[in-house]
Parts: C-alpha cells; structure tokens; sequence
C-alpha cells in the first residue's frame, strides 16, 4: 500500500526492512551482531544490499524465549540506533518498552515496531502518540514463554483482523493518530503453521483496512516445515530458509504490503523491483 506515513519516503513500491537483533539468543542469527560495533556494520551492509530501513531490536521474541531488563535492552539498542542514524539510515526500533522506543527514537530512530502493539507496557501508547512517529501493531496475544498456547482460532484471518481492529480503535482512543498506524499479522506469534499460511493467502483482507501492512515471515519455523526434510522430517535450517523467504516477499508485495521484514535483504530487494516493474507495465 502507497500510503504516506511521517517521517518515511513514500516508495512507489513495497519496502525492504531489514534485521538487526543485537541479541544473543534470536532465532537465525543470536549473537552474530551483539557486539554493537558489528551490529552497525550489519546494518549498514543491509541498506548497501538494499533495504530502505534497518529494524533493531535488544530483545528475542522467538517463542519461548523470556525477557531482558529495560536496561540491558537499552544498553544494547541505543548505540546502535544512534550510530545508523547518524550515517543516514532510517532506523526503525523493534521493542515493547516504552521507555526503549523514547530513547531510540531520540537517539535518531524513526519508526516503532511493537510487536505486542501497545499491550505489554501501558505507556506505549500515550508515549507514541507523543513522538509522533509510524507505529507498527503487531497482532498479539501474549509473551513469547506463553505464545503456543495461545494459538486457538476457528477462524484465524477474521479473528486477526478483528483484534488488530480493536487494537488499532484502543491506540486511535489514546491519541495516536491513524496516519501513524501500521499493521502487522503476526506471523508466528501464538500461529500454527497452518493459521500462518492462512493469513498470508488472506492478506488482502488485512490491506482492506487501510493502513499499510508489514509482513514478517523471514526463517520462520513454518517456512522450515514447509522445506522440512521428506525422509527425515527435520527442518530446515533458519539460515537455509531465504529463498522461500523471498517467496513470500514477491506475494505479499503483490497483494499490497507496504514492506517486508528480512534477515537477507539482497533476493527480497530485487524481487520487489521486480513486482513493481511488472505492476507498472500492467498499468501503463
């Protein structure tokens, strides 16, 4: 969707973010930039690989995994949003914490990614309409330690869309204006494979909302299964899962997402040129 959104070009194509986890235990790349100096270079290596905008987050959300204290998060995070920023890069902050997105986004960062869209801290909300900033709503139904329980729907793609509804009417309620709104599915969070596959063939409901839409499939464990070894049944690797990663990237790009989320910007970079090319010759 080509919608103008504060303080970020507005693309005539779906958006590349790309990953930063400076943290030791992510799903695909857990400490691989944890040193904040390595982290910076990684994501100055995205955007020359092209990505629009770099997402960075101190803290894991793979399921299971339990959480970091504000200021470790801080510690971790802030550095290296400041150092992005400082060379150009649009940065975008991956927390929960209020506390995290008002210092990131002083230290240069120009987009909230909340992947529990405003629920685990009660502030965020009042905090984000203050900043001003875009505001990405991830559905949402628990912490990463409880999230596989959660994942009971009779039907995935009207029940998502009508708690991001919600969610959106609660944040609108608490001041943050609608222009600043993102939604996002949640892929994977409290998500069988199934409900997954489910949400992405329904994208186009989601972009019927209105807002833009970020779609966050890359190494996810339901892409492992859908690659998983015929004999053996094992998964395939986080890191071996980007060319289907891509995949997801040319459809979800094709059924109007604003931006994709990847940890291997280069395929996903060009095969969304792609989209876009082939959507501008439909139309000219």
């Amino acid at each position: 969707m080509n919608t103008p959104l504060p303080g970020l070009a507005n693309l005539d194509r779906c958006a590349v973010m790309g990953v930063v986890n400076v943290t030791p235990d992510s799903f695909s790349d857990g400490g691989l930039w944890l040193d904040p100096e390595a982290a910076v270079a990684h994501g100055l290596g995205l955007v020359a690989r092209g990505a629009d905008l770099v997402d960075v987050g101190g803290e894991s959300t793979r399921p299971g995994a339990h959480r970091v204290t504000e200021q470790e998060e801080l510690r971790r995070v802030v550095p290296v949003v400041r150092e992005l920023a400082a060379a150009g890069v649009v940065v975008s902050v991956d927390t929960m914490r209020a506390a995290v997105a008002e210092q990131a986004v002083a230290a240069g960062a120009r987009l909230v990614n909340d992947v529990s869209g405003g629920l685990a801290d009660p502030a965020m909300a009042s905090v984000v309409a203050d900043l001003g900033v875009p505001f990405v709503v991830m559905h949402w139904r628990g912490q990463s330690v409880d999230m596989d329980r959660l994942a009971v729907y009779r039907d995935v793609l009207a029940e998502v869309v009508a708690e991001l509804r919600e969610r959106a009417d609660a944040l609108l309620a608490a001041g943050v204006k609608e222009e600043q709104l993102i939604l996002d599915p949640g892929l994977g969070f409290a998500k069988t494979t199934e409900h997954n596959w489910a949400l992405l063939a329904g994208l186009g409901t989601l972009t019927a909302m209105g807002r833009p839409v970020l779609v966050a499939a890359s190494r996810k464990r339901f892409l492992g299964t859908l690659l998983a070894d015929p004999e053996t049944g094992e998964l395939r690797p986080a890191r071996q899962r980007d060319d289907a990663t891509a995949a997801v990237s040319v459809l979800s790009a094709r059924a109007g997402a604003w931006a994709v989320r990847v940890h291997d910007v280069a395929g996903t970079a060009d095969a969304v040129r792609v989209v876009a090319a082939w959507q501008a010759a439909g139309e000219s």
